[in-house]
Formats: C-alpha cells, sequence, structure tokens
C-alpha cells in the first residue's frame, strides 16, 4: 500500500532557471550590389552570436530585400553579455544566380557588441552601413536591424532517473570513452554549470554532456581539446580572471552549444601582460600569473580602521556616542524599534591616519562609549596596535566581534560600566572597500571630504521643423499693401529661439516657415517645449496662441529616418478657445553627439543613442598623487594663510573629485581612477580647487576657487606604459601669469597597441553619422554647447557635495569662444610653425642654387638626373624620404605627456591692457574712454588683416588676367610664350627639356643677375580688380 501510494503522489516540480535570450529582427536592406550576373542580388543574411549561427530565408533577385524575419539566440552568461560580438552577414545565394558560381557571394556585413544591444520595448530600427571584410571589397548598401534581449524562465531539464539506480556523475579519470552498443536505448544527461558558480571560481570544470548507456557511461566532451584532456586524466587549464572593462578584447570560448545546453565561459588574459609599469611579462604556460594590485599607480597610504557596529546592555544612558582616542566621536547610537535604549547600534567605520608621527609614538588605542547627555563614562576597550591586523583588499572584511566594556581608575565611576561593544578594527590603506564611506580623523567636513564619483546628464538634441499654421487670428486693421509679420517662438527652459518671418499664402491665408530649430534637452526629460505665435506686425506684438508640449512625449529618433508631421490646435489667442492649428514634426535625435566641451579639448565623441556605442578599446587609469607648493587662498581666524585643496578629473561623461584635504599646502590624496576609452584622440582634463563651499552657510553661496588645471590627450600616451609627472598649476588673472604649485599624478592607457579595432579607430569619422547627414551650423552648434554647460553645471550643482558652476565651465572651457587679444597672437604663431617648415624649405633650395654648400648642390645634380631619368621613382622617392624624416624625428619624440605650454599661450609677455580686456565680461563694464580706445585699436588690427586678405585676391586676380584679355598686350605675350613652349617641348624630349630647366634653376650665381627674373616682372604688372574698389 505504501508502494501504491509513493507511485500515485504526483511528481515534484521541475526546478527552474533564468535564461536571457537576444532577439535579432533582421526588417530590410537598402541598395544592395548586384552580384547574380542579372543586375540584381537574391540575398539571404547569416547572424553569428556566441557559437550559434541562424540564417533568413532568401529573397529572390531584389537590391532592396524585406524580410521582417526575426532570429532569436541564448545568451550564455548575461553578466558578459555587454563584450560579447554579435556578426551579421550578408549572402548572394548562388543557387539562384545565373551561371556557374561555385559559392555565396559576400554583400557585406555588420559587428556589434552587447553593449549596443537594447532591452525590449527600449528597442528601435536602426539602419547599419554595411561593411567590407577585406580592403579589396567592394561593398555597399545598408541593413535595418532591431535587437533586443529580454530574460524568461526555463525548465531545466529531466533527468528521469529513479533515486534508486541513480549514481553520482563519475569523474574524468573514472569515465573512460566506449563505444556505443547498437539496439540499446541511450539516455542523455546534460549537466548545465550555473552561472554564479563562473563567476566566483573560475577553475570549474567545463560543463559535460554525458550519454548514459546501460553497460557503461560514456562522457563526450564539447569539444576536441576538452576531449583531449579527459582521455590524459588532466583537467583543461583555465585562464585567471582579467578585470571585466577589457574582458570583451580577451574573451575566449571553451565550448560549443551541444543540444541548447549552457556554456561556460572563461576569460582569458591578454598576450601582452598585466598592464603594470613594470617590463610586461609573457603569460606563462600554466596559465598563472601575478594578481594586479588596486592601486599600482599610487603611493599605498595605511590607515588605522575602526568599524563600530552596536553594543548591548549598557548602563543607564540617554544618548550614547563612541569616542576613540581624544579627537574622534561618533554619532549618538540609535537602538533598533522594539529594542531597550541600553543597545544602541552605530554602524559607522573609522580611518584614522596611521602613518603619521603621533600614530607611530602611540601604542595602544583607547575606545571608549559615553552619554551625550550628562558626559559619563561608559565603559571602554584598549588595543595594543602591534596586535591589530592588517587587510589586503581582496580579503573579505574583518568580522567585528564582542568585546567587554572595562571601567577606568575613578572611584566614582565603579558601578556605571556594564555592557558590550561589537566593534572590529584592522590596518589597511586607501584600496580597502570601507575608506569612500569612512569618517576621518582629519576630516570635519564629512559631505566635502570624502572622494565622489559623478556622472554627466544624458542629453538629446531636440530637433522641432515648424511647417505651417492655418486658422490664425490676423488683426483686419492692417494698413494697405502690409502683410502680417507672424512668427513663432518656441521656449524649453532657459533656452529660446524665434523663427524668421513667416511666408503668407493668400489664398488659403495660411503661413509657412519649413524652418528647424534645435535645442538641448535633458534627462529625465520633465520640461515642457512651448510654442508662441505672434504677430510683430506693430510696436507690441500680439499672441495669437501657444502651445505645450512635454518632451517625454516627443518621438526618439537615431538615424535620419522620416519622422511623421503632427497637427496641433493652439490656445490662448483671440480667438477663444480655437485659435488656429500649426504643423510640427519633432524628435529627439540620438544619433548625435551633444557637445558640452570645446571640440579642441574633446574627450568623449559618442552619440547620445547607447545603441550606437561602439565597444570600448582600452582603459585609462589615472593615479591623482598629491600637489605641492600650494599658494594660501583663504587666511584662518588668526590671520594664518591656508589651502583646503581637492581635485577633479573629468573624461567622458564620468567626473570624479578627490576629497578636501584641509589646511594643507602639500596634500597627498592618493586615489585613482578609471575610465573606459571609446576614441584615443580625445583630452583628460584635470583640475585643482580650492574648497570654499563647506565653510559657507546654506544660505550663502561661496565659489571655489580655481587653482589650475592640466589637460593629457589619450592619444599621446603609449600603450601600456605608466608616466609619473609633476605638472605646474598656472593661473591667467587679471595682474598676469602665476604659478600656483605643483600636482602629481600617474597615467597609464591599457590597450594593446596591435589590435585591430584600435588601429580602425583613426580611419573613422571623429564625430557620429548624424552629424555629417544633417551637420549643424558652426555658430548654432556653439550655441548648443553653451546650453549644454549650464544643464551640466546645473545637474552637477544638486549633487552632495555640489560640483560649483564655477568647476564645470573652468573644467568645461566655456569661455574659450570669447575674443582674446593674446589668443590670436597665440593662434597666428601656430600658423606660423605650421608653414615654418615650407619656409625651411625654400631657404635650403636657396641655398642650393647659392652653391653655399658646392658638395651637396652636385648631390642634388645627381639625384634630379636620376628622378628625370627614371620618374617611376619620383612618387617612391618621395615616401621613403618622409619615412626617413618620421624615423629621423623618433629620436626627439616626448618622453611625457605635455600639459600647458606658456610660450605657446603667449602668457609670459601678454600685455596687462590685453588681460584687462580678455577678462572684461560681456557686454562690457568698463568706462566709454576704455572701451573707444579698445575699439580704435581693434580697428587697427583689423585693418592689417584687410590689407593681407586684399593681397591675396591680387594674386589671384593677376593669374585670371592671364588669359581674360584685360590686358590684351599682356595676354597676346603669355600665349605666344606658351605657343613657343608647346612646340618646343614637341620637338625635344621631355626628358632633355625637364633636365635643362633643372639645371637652369639651379645655376651658378656667376650666371646669375641681382635683379628680379623677368618671368616675375610680368607677373607683377598683371591688372587686377583693386583698381576698381571705392
Amino acid at each position: 500500500m505504501m508502494a501504491e501510494q509513493q507511485q500515485q503522489q504526483p511528481p515534484p516540480p521541475l526546478p527552474t532557471r533564468p535564461i536571457r535570450k537576444l532577439v535579432v529582427e533582421v526588417a530590410d536592406a537598402r541598395d544592395l550590389l548586384p552580384k547574380d550576373g542579372l543586375g540584381s542580388s537574391s540575398a539571404y543574411v547569416v547572424a553569428d552570436f556566441d557559437g550559434q549561427k541562424k540564417k533568413t530565408s532568401t529573397i529572390s533577385r531584389s537590391l532592396n530585400p524585406v524580410w521582417n524575419e526575426s532570429l532569436e539566440f541564448v545568451v550564455s552568461d548575461p553578466s558578459t553579455m555587454e563584450y560579447e560580438e554579435l556578426e551579421i552577414e550578408v549572402f548572394n545565394d548562388k543557387r539562384l544566380s545565373n551561371g556557374s558560381n561555385r559559392k555565396n557571394h559576400f554583400l557585406g556585413r555588420v559587428k556589434l557588441y552587447g553593449s549596443q544591444f537594447a532591452r525590449k520595448g527600449d528597442e528601435g530600427l536602426i539602419y547599419f552601413q554595411l561593411e567590407k571584410k577585406s580592403v579589396f571589397s567592394w561593398i555597399r548598401g545598408e541593413i535595418g536591424l532591431r535587437i533586443y534581449y529580454y530574460d524568461d524562465v526555463e525548465v531545466a531539464v529531466d533527468q528521469e532517473m529513479n533515486n534508486d539506480n541513480a549514481q553520482p556523475p563519475p569523474s574524468e579519470k573514472e569515465a573512460p570513452p566506449q563505444p556505443q552498443q547498437e539496439g540499446k536505448e541511450v539516455r542523455v544527461l546534460e549537466v548545465p554549470v550555473p552561472t554564479e558558480a563562473v563567476t566566483e571560481n573560475l577553475h570549474s570544470p567545463p560543463m559535460a554532456t554525458m550519454e548514459e548507456a546501460p553497460p557503461g557511461v560514456t562522457v563526450r566532451m564539447e569539444n576536441h581539446h576538452h576531449q583531449q584532456h579527459q582521455n590524459q586524466g588532466i583537467p583543461p587549464p583555465v585562464q585567471p580572471e582579467y578585470p571585466p572593462e577589457m574582458r570583451r578584447m580577451q574573451t575566449g570560448r571553451v565550448g560549443v552549444a551541444i543540444g541548447g545546453c549552457e556554456r561556460v565561459r572563461v576569460l582569458k588574459r591578454p598576450d601582452n601582460g598585466d598592464y603594470s609599469p613594470r617590463v610586461i611579462p609573457r603569460r606563462s604556460a600554466n596559465g598563472e600569473s601575478e594578481r594586479i594590485p588596486a592601486y599600482d599607480l599610487v603611493e599605498p597610504m595605511q590607515y588605522l580602521f575602526v568599524r563600530i557596529v552596536k553594543a548591548r546592555e549598557l548602563s543607564q544612558n540617554e544618548s550614547p556616542y563612541v569616542r576613540i582616542g581624544n579627537s574622534v566621536r561618533s554619532k549618538p547610537g540609535i537602538p533598533r524599534p522594539g529594542e531597550p535604549p541600553s543597545n544602541p547600534e552605530w554602524h559607522q567605520v573609522f580611518a584614522l591616519a596611521y602613518n603619521k608621527p603621533e600614530s607611530a609614538n602611540s601604542s595602544t588605542l583607547e575606545i571608549s562609549v559615553w552619554d551625550a547627555q550628562s558626559e559619563n563614562f561608559l565603559g571602554g576597550v584598549c588595543f595594543d596596535l602591534s596586535d591589530v591586523p592588517v587587510r589586503d583588499p581582496p580579503d573579505s572584511p574583518l568580522a567585528p566581534q564582542w568585546y567587554r566594556l572595562e571601567g577606568s581608575d575613578d572611584p566614582n565611576a565603579a558601578g556605571k560600566v556594564s555592557g558590550d561593544i561589537q566593534l572590529s578594527v584592522w590596518i589597511g590603506t586607501q584600496a580597502d572597500d570601507a575608506f569612500p564611506e569612512s569618517w576621518s580623523s582629519d576630516a570635519p567636513y564629512v559631505s566635502h571630504t570624502r572622494s565622489k564619483v559623478y556622472q554627466s546628464p544624458k542629453l538629446w538634441y531636440l530637433r522641432v521643423t515648424i511647417m505651417e499654421a492655418q486658422d490664425l487670428q490676423i488683426a483686419p486693421n492692417l494698413p494697405p499693401l502690409t502683410a502680417p509679420e507672424v512668427r513663432v517662438k518656441a521656449q524649453l527652459g532657459f533656452q529660446s529661439v524665434r523663427t524668421r518671418r513667416g511666408v503668407m499664402n493668400n489664398h488659403t491665408a495660411s503661413f509657412f516657415w519649413h524652418e528647424d530649430l534645435v535645442f538641448v534637452a535633458g534627462e529625465p526629460l520633465e520640461d515642457s517645449l512651448i510654442l508662441l505665435l505672434e504677430d510683430r506686425t506693430g510696436k507690441d506684438p500680439v499672441l495669437l496662441g501657444h502651445v505645450l508640449i512635454p518632451v517625454a512625449a516627443i518621438e526618439h529618433r537615431i538615424d535620419e529616418r522620416h519622422v511623421a508631421a503632427r497637427w496641433l490646435s493652439l490656445e490662448g489667442g483671440p480667438g477663444g478657445s480655437y485659435c488656429g492649428r500649426i504643423h510640427l514634426r519633432m524628435c529627439l535625435e540620438g544619433g548625435y553627439h551633444v557637445l558640452d566641451e570645446a571640440a579642441h579639448v574633446c574627450s568623449d565623441f559618442r552619440p547620445t543613442a547607447k545603441q550606437l556605442w561602439k565597444p570600448a578599446i582600452g582603459i585609462l587609469e589615472l593615479g591623482i598623487l598629491g600637489a605641492r607648493g600650494l599658494l594660501p587662498m583663504k587666511s584662518r581666524g588668526s590671520g594664518k594663510g591656508s589651502t583646503d585643496p581637492y581635485c577633479v578629473a573629468k573624461y567622458g561623461k564620468k567626473w570624479v573629485r578627490t576629497r578636501t584635504i584641509t589646511d594643507s599646502f602639500d596634500p597627498r590624496w592618493n586615489e585613482q581612477y578609471t575610465w573606459q576609452v571609446y576614441d584615443p584622440c580625445t583630452v583628460l582634463t584635470i583640475g585643482v580647487f580650492d574648497n570654499w563651499r563647506m565653510f559657507a552657510d546654506m544660505a550663502e553661496e561661496k565659489p571655489d576657487f580655481r587653482i589650475g588645471k592640466v589637460r593629457i590627450r589619450v592619444s599621446t600616451l603609449e600603450s601600456n606604459k605608466v608616466y609619473t609627472n609633476s605638472y605646474p598649476l598656472l593661473v591667467l588673472q587679471r595682474t598676469g601669469l602665476k604659478k600656483m604649485g605643483e600636482i602629481e599624478v600617474a597615467v597609464r592607457f591599457a590597450c594593446p597597441s596591435l589590435l585591430p579595432d584600435t588601429c580602425a579607430v583613426y580611419g573613422q569619422p571623429l564625430l557620429p553619422r548624424m552629424h555629417y547627414l544633417r551637420p549643424l551650423g558652426v555658430a548654432q552648434q556653439e550655441a548648443l554647447r553653451g546650453a549644454a554647460t549650464k544643464m551640466v553645471a546645473a545637474w552637477l550643482a544638486r549633487s552632495e557635495p555640489p560640483l560649483g558652476s564655477e568647476v564645470v565651465r573652468y573644467m568645461l572651457d566655456a569661455d574659450s569662444h570669447t575674443w582674446s587679444m593674446r589668443k590670436s597672437k597665440a593662434n597666428w604663431f601656430r600658423i606660423v610653425g605650421v608653414l615654418a617648415w615650407a619656409i625651411g624649405l625654400a631657404k635650403w633650395l636657396d641655398n642650393i642654387r647659392r652653391w653655399k654648400n658646392p658638395v651637396t648642390t652636385v648631390l642634388v645634380h645627381l639625384l634630379y638626373l636620376v628622378l628625370v631619368w627614371y620618374p617611376d621613382l619620383i612618387v617612391p622617392t618621395t615616401f621613403l624620404y618622409v619615412c626617413l624624416i618620421g624615423i629621423w624625428y623618433y629620436r626627439f619624440r616626448p618622453k611625457s605627456p605635455a600639459g600647458m605650454d606658456i610660450r605657446l599661450s603667449q602668457a609670459e609677455t601678454v600685455d596687462p591692457e590685453d588681460l584687462d580686456e580678455e577678462f572684461d565680461t560681456f557686454p562690457s563694464s568698463r568706462p566709454p574712454e576704455l572701451i573707444r580706445a579698445r575699439y580704435d585699436r581693434l580697428r587697427m588690427l583689423a585693418a592689417r588683416v584687410q590689407t593681407v586678405l586684399g593681397d591675396f585676391a591680387t594674386q589671384g586676380e593677376r593669374v585670371q588676367a592671364l588669359v581674360s584679355w584685360r590686358d590684351p598686350r599682356a595676354t597676346k605675350l603669355f600665349i605666344g610664350v606658351c605657343l613657343i613652349i608647346t612646340v618646343v617641348l614637341y620637338v625635344v624630349p621631355s626628358k632633355m627639356a625637364a633636365v635643362a630647366l633643372g639645371f637652369y634653376f639651379l645655376r651658378h650665381p656667376m650666371f646669375r643677375e641681382p635683379m628680379p627674373p623677368g618671368s616675375l616682372n610680368f607677373f607683377r604688372r598683371l591688372p587686377s580688380l583693386s583698381d576698381r574698389l571705392m
């Protein structure tokens, strides 16, 4: 009976596991190459993701095929999906082609990465340009894809084994391969390896598929490599984990899916080492290498960490707090709900500087509990610092322990001490995970003295196309022959733009604009777009109606696809409830990069839409060591100067801020940060500021004072090399250039130098694709950059601690477009420096012509003869010469990234008057007499520029006058000389003519005249159009 009841019991529910699936919807393709011999193509698509290949159907004979098919893949490890690669290839089916094609023709491919995938519901149709497979491929067209992923629940495989007959899976040594017997049933047992096991222990065995037969067990590994290791009885070597930021570039696959099983992902180290500042060793044969230290660019700083958790059974008190030593005290303890007041909790960590002299002289650490109201001593604990353990960051946190509170020697305190306190004490460095949120002994202002990481808001370009307005209530009493002047004013937050005058259609009484207005919108897109239609015919504008549009309801667009227009009704006009309607086309542009920095110091060029991001090519690591010799920025109560410096670094969307070190002229931060690099041709900006905000009241606004900044261009850094340098902090003030101190930083760009993706970046456009398909004007882009800077400053000012607007504007170079005589001179000398090579070449040729060095001149004659006689050698010789120049200048390459150049900036010899003009506000706040003098000086400079431009125009007009017959005699002479040269070149061989002309040009000075040649005199006598100017 018991057996029958057990048989009648329902089986237990099957276990489930979460699984992530990737869906690739192949929509269509456009403008493919004809490959079938009939002017068309029969295209199909093959998608490859993580070893899984799937294909679409074939569309017969169409250069614009439409599939609308979905391909679904299983993501083996969702935690590493960001670094997976999806390859989409388009082929022409040879079976439907004309002729005897032996293979399917390649029509193009697209490579995408997991960072570009969107979650289901956030996806969009994106058209990708088809790429070449090799340099000699001829590819054109684009393919439309919609890619997204979603999480699902899958039932685990039923093992179908009875508990009595079930045996533990045999080890690899106990399972030698045996041939299967025919005619007997074979059951397949799939053993998936959990994802958590992969992330926690990379030495787990790979997944195996075991086929169970009655006589024995046969183990079949996923690939031949694993099968060899199994036969030898040796587990396959597994490489240790590498930092996840560079994981995509070194990801290796261990197995291929069998029957839909889950695979094991093993992350390999890069072939070029561990990115350390020393000589990078090769990976050993057994796959073992040293652990990468967490803070290897900065100096380790020792701290004494004290974690106060809670206490129990304390003496009677009202508000207990913990005192560490004589200076550091905790916040008041609060008991949990339902707990007695004698069991308070703190959950607070303190970091005490351990490498200071006073810490070295003290051998004990005293931790005591006090009552905040009566200042009664409630007990204490003493620790011998020599017995305190040292924790290295990979270790787990030290477990807190209960310690019995002890009393003091004071007889009055007898009987008042009772209870226990739970705490832990250890010695660590700034790499400890408890350090960022710890309270420091020299940090009275906790929110300002802690390190923080900020993120810039996600910015969009909002494009509003004003097309048409109808049924407007225009005033009828207009003067005769007067057309109404109707304009549209658009407002988004603090941004306001007005259209040009609308064109009126007399037949339909409609107004047309067809004008684009572009704004900057920041997430979370809480603002609304306000459109006001105004009649500005009279002196005062008359409101004809308005419309309010929430920005969150506007459609997103990440390419140049068409967006449908909408008619919206106007409200609030003179015509009552209905005031007309307006025709609009609106979209949030995700294919642009919203510039918030100056173009020459930009740190990021990625578009707003994450689906269009390319994978990272490396990691930028910055170690902020400290500063030396800072000048006093403020005075204390006693009149003593002091400085409270902190450092801010900005790259891409990520801002970092070090802790503020109070009252120090030589602060040591020793903090290290990392950024992902998507484009090496970007700039890292590091600024140092003096903290004033932490001393200000809540209602008082004290801006932080700038101490100086340094820019480092990432492309100037060699791969995997550590640069540790000290840069001067220079500030240009109204009184002149001033050195505020020096900053010490260590920088490393961790990037495989020979990786194809790194080299391919230099051939790609700098800005996203939409900047070239629908470019923005220079003036419009500069206005949008100003709006973006304000929005970033307002966003970061809401953080705690806030990054002030003066800090953000200084880091983003918000005032780089303002007029400055100093910058104008610097740009002029930069142009002179660029043309210096041409001037040097002209001087060298002049020395050759004058036979200053006869040996060199003879050699040039011989080289000229060889090049004239063998003209095929001219181009290779030119490139060889350029190559030799590059090799020669390798000796003079910069040894470290350069900082601010005061000579290039013309900051050494700047005139005080120029500085006063540079720091003047806009509009100017100076007296009228000074403004008049500056205006006159600007007119003198403009006159020189005007003269130079006129000279350039004159030379071009003289070239045109050679054949324009403005001077008939000069044109006749020129045509006659051209005819003579033509006849001579027809009769005389070209090589002989070239040799004669070259030797005549290089003739000895004894055969020359000191006067200008006749050809130059003839050209200077040609007429220009300058005599026609009024």
